[in-house]
């Protein structure tokens, strides 16, 4: 297990990051043959992406059932994967399509940002590298970076805003 840093740290952007929210909401508990598919494919197309670093996930956070916080190095890296017939996304929403689209028995979500590194603040405190942090560098959040205000003001200095 990583070891929480014992301070304040923030991170400084080489690119504009993409954040990728999906989950799914299960309607009818009673009907573990309808969602168990959708929620076991998830976890198949993760271990995908883990042994891929190519296809251009960077990190990804489960925050509670059936929510799931990524991270991609790039909008066209996301949709390549999406659409493409090689790996596990593309069956995995077709079946979805074929046994589920009209059930309502589960329901799937997802939210695409691609955020300006201009744009972007965080702050990390007693903690190990999660989320952007564990893919990016880490510095200590102090002097201009001890504030929101001013990592927001550094990040639009060094993004380019």
């Amino acid at each position: 297990m990583t070891r929480p840093a014992p301070r304040r740290m923030t991170v400084t952007l080489d690119q504009d990051p993409v954040v990728f929210l999906i989950g799914m909401r299960v309607n009818a508990w009673w009907k573990p043959w309808r969602w168990l598919p959708v929620a076991l494919a998830m976890g198949r197309m993760l271990r995908e992406l883990k042994a891929r670093p190519e296809a251009g996930l960077l990190g990804v956070i489960s925050s509670g059932p059936g929510v799931m916080v990524q991270y991609w190095r790039s909008v066209e890296d996301l949709q390549r994967y999406a659409s493409s017939r090689d790996g596990q996304h593309y069956p995995a929403w077709a079946a979805f399509n074929k046994a589920l689209k009209d059930a309502g028995d589960v329901g799937i979500w997802h939210e695409t940002y691609h955020v300006p590194r201009s744009r972007v603040e965080c702050v990390y405190h007693h903690m190990p590298p999660i989320g952007l942090s564990a893919f990016s560098e880490r510095v200590e959040a102090t002097g201009r970076r001890a504030r929101a205000s001013g990592r927001l003001q550094l990040a639009q200095e060094e993004g380019g805003a």
